[in-house]
């Protein structure tokens, strides 16, 4: 990635543009792309209105870092408002301010602002507009924002906003707080470059009409969906276009790729498998939110890729960033980020959904290797959490960091999957992107929490204080015995690698290895140090292994086999085991059992009584059952299997 990113190599050659990118490199060109733009407050003086509309006329000669162009804003006053204020880098000129053809007062300050005075007192709830005619050389960020560059000598431009980039080349408002409902975008080019090759625009949404006015060119796209300043871009050059179209049950539409015509004939290698992404993440979750628009593609010349909403600007065309932009439609487009601390819920989203790619296509196998590679960047440090400390919102390291906001998160995602099973795991996504409260706006972590807890039926506060606003992850020793044929014993030891986290809870996974080459896999609800267990084992063990699939995230876990003293689990016996019925607990008299649960898989409660000699679990579902016993002499886990 960063040879790509070295100016000399800006010009993407067909190996370059062929690479495959890690997450590593997808969040080192995501980072790389901000610089410069981070550190900037939110702008309070933008919170008064509710933009509706923009119709956003530009006029770029992709051989001149100029820009020319007209924005009409229609928004709704919050408050009564007498001045509204947009968002316009200060390099930038603004010729003229109208509402409905007359001129209004205005001011340009240094803070980058258009503050406009209203020609009289706009009360609360009413709709109006005004239109901003601006020009001038837009400052870029380096990599992003607004660019001007060639390719094979030819000219072109794009941009890249996100996050704070869009007030460089036009007058908006920016900040996570205000998605505009409908955009049009008129772009106005030399209708040819200097090759005599006509020039192709590209924007967001459906493109209706080119209009060809003498020597230039005017292309309307129109896009109706909410969409948030950082995610409008456009780019041209003299794109080859081609298509494919996704079937999307009867109602298809279309996925148009803009390339460099040199990448022409490897780049129509490589886009038709984003049909089949697109018709995996569509069974997933939901169909394609955009699906009476288009998907697309659009090569740009740096590195790596940005999820603009309907078409994502690429780099490379490598099957994981093909799968990560796409994700962003639905996490990060469809539903975005609310703050930069909840970055996560773009990225780690973003970046699982294409380990699911890994999963589908390529199977378990690789799927394992991916989760594995992902822990170790995880625990190549003992701290960090997913969610962005507000203190940290101004590093652009930080925000996108390939191992918390990507590779935690991602894994984060993952156990939250194993532990509440793809059924709900899966419904509650559907029901996170359907909610009216996040569905094309705003969402931060707790509105995930609750659409997953709702989906579950279970408090999943534990797990997210653990795993997103904790830091760092657990080592565990698993210590076992075999004292008699039937079952083994198991206790599960841990240790913290960051003070934040006073224990992680988690679904402990074990494969149980016999003599005669039997496998048998379990999970265990462990959610307290030195927790002990007696889980069914029909045949005699040879060997305990920790996550063999990499499900948790830990690291420098040990296995041993152990001599300690299990009298206290078997001071209590529980039979029949397994049982579809009534069980019996038989206890020493001098032995007090306090308290008496049983926990499903998903650690429901589904009984909480005092001690009693008998249980019926009948009306319980089979599977594993987790009996806990809290004695005078300490706390006693059992496994009754209900069938």
């Amino acid at each position: 990635m960063k040879t790509l990113l070295l100016p000399a190599l800006l010009l993407i050659s067909l190996v370059s543009f062929s690479q495959n990118f890690q997450n590593e490199d997808i969040s080192e060109a995501e980072a790389k792309a901000a610089t410069g733009w981070f550190g900037k407050p939110v702008n309070l003086n933008t919170g008064n209105y509710d933009l509706k509309y923009h119709r956003l006329e530009f006029n770029i000669d992709p051989q001149q870092a100029f820009i020319s162009g007209k924005v009409t804003s229609h928004f709704v006053a919050k408050e009564d408002l007498n001045t509204v204020t947009f968002e316009l880098v200060d390099n930038m000129t603004v010729s003229q301010v109208t509402q409905r053809g007359t001129p209004l007062s205005f001011t340009q300050n240094n803070n980058d602002e258009v503050v406009i005075t209203l020609p009289q007192m706009q009360a609360t709830g009413v709709l109006d507009s005004l239109a901003i005619s601006y020009s001038g050389n837009p400052i870029s960020s380096g990599f992003g924002s607004f660019e001007i560059d060639t390719h094979n000598g030819d000219p072109v431009m794009w941009t890249l906003s996100e996050p704070f980039g869009a007030k460089a080349w036009w007058p908006c408002k920016q900040d996570l707080n205000d998605k505009i409902d409908m955009i049009d975008v008129y772009i106005t080019t030399p209708r040819l470059n200097p090759s005599n090759e006509e020039y192709i625009a590209v924007a967001n949404g459906l493109e209706l009409s080119q209009t060809i006015n003498g020597n230039t060119k005017t292309t309307h796209f129109r896009h109706q969906y909410p969409i948030p300043a950082y995610l409008i871009a456009i780019a041209v050059t003299n794109y080859s276009v081609y298509s494919h179209t996704v079937a999307n049950n009867g109602n298809p539409f279309e996925i148009i790729n803009y390339i460099y015509p040199e990448d022409l004939s490897y780049a129509q290698s490589r886009t038709p498998v984003t049909v089949d992404i697109m018709n995996l993440f569509s069974d997933l979750f939901e169909p394609y939110p955009y699906a009476s628009e288009k998907y697309g593609h659009a090569q740009f010349g740096w590195g790596g890729g940005m999820e603009h909403t309907t078409v994502s600007f690429m780099g490379s065309l490598g099957r994981g960033l093909i799968a990560h932009e796409l994700a962003h439609q639905w996490f990060g487009d469809k539903v975005t980020c609310g703050s930069w601390q909840d970055i996560w819920l773009n990225e780690g989203f973003a970046t699982y959904l294409s380990g699911l790619v890994v999963e589908d296509f390529d199977g378990s196998t690789d799927f394992r290797a991916w989760r594995q590679d992902k822990i170790s960047s995880i625990t190549n440090y003992p701290d960090g959490s997913v969610y962005i400390p507000a203190q940290d919102t101004t590093s652009v390291n930080r925000i996108f960091s390939s191992r918390l906001s990507y590779n935690k998160g991602a894994m984060v995602l993952h156990m939250l999957r194993k532990k509440l099973g793809d059924a709900v795991f899966y419904q509650g996504l559907k029901d996170y992107l359907a909610d009216p409260q996040l569905a094309y706006g705003y969402a931060k972590t707790g509105d995930l929490i609750r659409n997953m807890e709702t989906a579950s039926g279970a408090n999943l506060s534990e797990f997210f204080d653990d795993w997103v606003y904790g830091e760092g992850y657990p080592r565990y020793t698993i210590t076992w015995n075999q004292v008699n044929s039937g079952s083994i014993y198991v206790k599960i030891s841990q240790t913290q690698s960051h003070s934040s986290v006073s224990y992680f809870d988690a679904p402990v996974p074990l494969r149980i290895n016999g003599t005669q080459g039997e496998v048998l896999d379990i999970v265990l609800d462990n959610t307290t140090n030195n927790q002990t267990y007696q889980p069914a084992v029909n045949f005699t063990v040879q060997s305990v292994r920790f996550d063999p699939e990499y499900d948790i995230i830990s690291r420098s876990n040990n296995v041993i086999l152990g001599t300690e003293n299990f009298a206290l689990e078997q001071k209590i016996v529980v039979y029949p085991n397994p049982t579809s019925g009534i069980i019996t607990l038989e206890k020493p008299a001098y032995l007090d059992v306090q308290k008496v649960e049983i926990y499903n898989s998903l650690g429901q409660v589904l009984y909480a009584e005092a001690f009693s000699k008998t249980i019926n679990v009948s009306k319980f579902n089979t599977g594993i059952l987790f009996l806990r016993l809290e004695t005078s002499e300490g706390v006693i886990n059992k496994t009754i299997v209900k069938n």
